[in-house]
């Protein structure tokens, strides 16, 4: 992209951004069969931010249903997930351990960063059937925004995140061995069309950074937008009907309690 595309792409993100979290929910009657009203209203709010929020009263629902309806068919079907692909996040022993399946907080991290160059995460659905009592929020902030920022800073700080040996995730062990491979990649890139891609996860452990010093300057310098107040990051708690349909943006998630809590997630390799 050169200076002056990205000038105008950059003046246009920050136009059209979300003021607040208001702006990216749409109420629907039935996310499996959106009228066209509805369908345009999300999408809309996808251009805009790369996410948006629809609110429903039904609590159970057909997520490849609802995906197909943004094109999403090309599902990542990680080895925690059903048989259809789909994964239920709720507090689980079968889970083995992993964050997302206990009551824990999950710190800021674009899904699938542990995935090979070959199967990036461009889209994902999350559905909430039942909510905590207290707690489980996400927070939500557009990867496009955060790359804009951190250019702002120091334009140097994308170069080094887009070096291909920039972020490293080692390999994880399982019982009979190798379970996944280790995988090394940038954290921004380019796809073919021209869309933003994003890989980052805010974890300290299972994560080796490039050791140089811009690099750790880069990471440095995203932990701290990240963490200072900004109107590019919005706080939801999904509540039973209410789901996120979004290109892969950074997301979080607070620890919670109480109540049985359970969301649906698909992600896919498609990008809506």
């Amino acid at each position: 992209m050169d200076q002056n595309t990205y000038l105008s792409w950059r003046e246009a993100k920050f136009r059209k951004s979300p003021a607040s979290l208001d702006e990216l929910i749409v109420e629907v009657k039935n996310p499996e069969a959106l009228t066209q009203s509805e369908l345009d209203a999300i999408r809309t709010r996808i251009l805009r931010a790369n996410m948006a929020i629809y609110a429903s009263p039904i609590p159970d629902i057909d997520m490849k249903r609802v995906g197909s309806q943004f094109g999403l068919e090309n599902l990542d079907a990680n080895w925690l997930a059903g048989e259809d692909g789909i994964s239920r996040i709720a507090v689980s022993e079968s889970g083995q351990g992993y964050i997302p399946y206990t009551d824990k907080p999950i710190k800021w991290h674009t899904d699938g960063y542990y995935n090979p160059i070959d199967r990036k995460i461009r889209a994902m659905l999350l559905h909430c059937v039942q909510d905590a009592e207290i707690g489980g929020e996400n927070r939500l902030m557009d990867h496009e925004i955060l790359y804009c920022l951190l250019k702002d800073e120091n334009p140097e700080y994308i170069r080094a995140l887009s070096e291909p040996d920039a972020m490293t995730i080692p390999e994880r062990m399982g019982e009979d061995g190798v379970a996944r491979a280790e995988e090394t990649g940038p954290v921004f890139s380019f796809d073919p069309d021209g869309h933003l891609h994003m890989r980052y996860t805010a974890r300290t452990r299972s994560i080796q950074w490039k050791q140089d010093a811009v690099t750790l300057e880069a990471v440095a310098a995203i932990e701290t937008l990240l963490t200072a107040p900004s109107r590019h990051i919005f706080h939801a708690k999904l509540e039973p009907g209410m789901g996120i349909v979004c290109n892969n943006v950074l997301h979080d998630r607070s620890g919670f309690s109480g109540g049985d809590r359970l969301l649906y997630r698909a992600r896919y390799y498609d990008r809506i």
